[in-house]
């Protein structure tokens, strides 16, 4: 096994099941350096090369996550971002986003960079950080579209959020919408209406609210309010938007099938948990699947795979966001809203694929594919010659189970604890490094900056 750690610059990658652009393909492919070199059948080399038997296993792209939080600085507690992109990798994850809720709040230039210094030095996958707005920072927008080849775009937090990372002032809104040049990605509740259902909810019960609450809390009326104004302020303005993790059928309507992906200017993004969880799952899992917005009733559910599958929404990501198990203990008000994820969202939608539910060139479409083309990410996101070699073996035969020992988050904690899932990651090259191979990381080379075609 650690023979391919002593031999990272050349693969050959043999009778593998290509999964890429649409279609699956039995191939070769010859990795050179940090990109593909060749992808063809029958691939004969002459110099010196790691051989890989991709016999029975799928290739897929590197999964390119739009959402993360790894919690550094400030946080790291709960996370680094060490820790966690190690289990972005051993979940097939070759590129993340990480967002501006960090301490410090990145809604400086000279923060985000501080970030991509870690990430530089400790960061096991490809990274960009989004730069958060705020209320009074508008002067940073103008800085920040300077550097679009560099920074994956900027966040706003229309609802829940706290300090700095709450844009709730209409003309500032307005603002932003008007001059950013990036892309412009949104969390989309209604603060307003959440505090008023709060204090109605506390009215009825009390301190003595569950997580079985927060849907009732963060319900429907607060997403679509909240996401049918950003979608406005993108109309008017022309602006590039991108709404995160979706959670309601009321919000379907927003999003358009009818353009291909790299002429919509308002794209969606949905998240492994509220295509899979319930509202039912609080009963079992309380505030271990608390997260914003909240999950949601299993007709919602069914809505955000309809609206998924048919191309409404454009890309899977995870929204990983860690918290310690001691503070997912407390009592529902104090308990921190996320959970961890990226270590097994691919796995979760192999596990689908398995079901019926989903094709594997539906899972690389919109978590590899998409993810590109939404950022105009540079040379990432598909297997094509010349592009960097971001990629993963899957093991269809093999299972996966969910337990501490196998978790690498820092927090130590998954709500699919007891699972197994039906698929298991064998390899994982980042950049055309060798990252991963069967539970072991090899750390001798990190990750690289993600740049953008704008």
């Amino acid at each position: 096994m650690f023979q391919y750690f002593y031999h990272m610059q050349r693969y050959l990658i043999k009778d593998i099941l290509l999964v890429n652009e649409g279609k699956i393909v039995p191939t070769d492919v010859l990795i050179e350096g940090e990109r593909f070199g060749k992808i063809a059948p029958q691939i004969q080399v002459k110099t010196q090369v790691t051989e890989i038997d991709g016999h029975g296993k799928y290739l897929l792209p590197g999964i390119i996550d739009d959402q993360v939080h790894f919690r550094e600085p400030g946080y790291t507690h709960k996370a680094t971002i060490h820790t966690e992109s190690r289990a972005a990798v051993a979940g097939g994850v070759t590129s993340y986003m990480e967002m501006p809720n960090t301490y410090p709040p990145a809604v400086k230039l000279e923060i985000l960079q501080q970030k991509y210094e870690i990430a530089a030095r400790h960061s096991l996958a490809n990274y960009s950080f989004y730069l958060g707005a705020a209320n009074h920072h508008q002067d940073e927008i103008l800085r920040l579209n300077a550097h679009r080849h560099e920074i994956c775009g900027l966040k706003i937090f229309m609802g829940s959020s706290t300090g700095e990372l709450l844009v709730d002032d209409i003309s500032t809104l307005e603002n932003i919408f008007a001059s950013c040049e990036l892309p412009i990605t949104t969390h989309c509740e209604d603060e307003a209406l959440i505090r008023l259902r709060l204090q109605q909810a506390r009215a009825q019960k009390g301190e003595a609210l569950t997580a079985a609450d927060h849907p009732w809390i963060r319900n429907e009326e607060v997403c679509y309010r909240s996401s049918s104004f950003a979608v406005s302020l993108a109309k008017r303005y022309g602006t590039r938007l991108h709404v995160l993790h979706l959670t309601t059928a009321d919000e379907m309507h927003l999003f358009s099938a009818d353009i291909p992906l790299a002429e919509k200017q308002i794209t969606a993004e949905v998240c492994v948990h509220h295509l899979h969880f319930t509202a039912d799952a609080y009963s079992k899992l309380g505030n271990l699947i608390k997260c914003n917005p909240a999950i949601k009733a299993a007709h919602h559910r069914e809505a955000l795979w309809q609206a998924l599958l048919e191309g409404r929404i454009d890309v899977i990501a995870t929204d990983h966001a860690p918290h310690t198990w001691e503070e997912k203990q407390q009592p529902y008000l104090q308990a921190p809203a996320g959970l961890p994820l990226v270590q097994h969202g691919l796995l979760l939608m192999l596990e689908y694929f398995r079901n019926g539910k989903i094709s594997l060139e539906q899972i690389v479409e919109k978590m590899c594919h998409h993810p590109a083309i939404c950022f105009q990410i540079r040379d990432r996101g598909f297997v094509r010659e010349g592009y960097f070699a971001d990629a993963v073996i899957v093991d269809m035969q093999g299972t996966t189970p969910v337990d501490k020992e196998h978790l690498f988050y820092k927090c130590k904690w998954s709500p699919f604890e007891s699972h197994r899932f039906p698929a298991r990651i064998s390899h994982t090259f980042v950049s055309g490094h060798l990252a991963y191979v069967e539970g072991k990381f090899n750390e001798s080379q990190m990750g690289k900056r993600l740049l953008f075609n704008r």
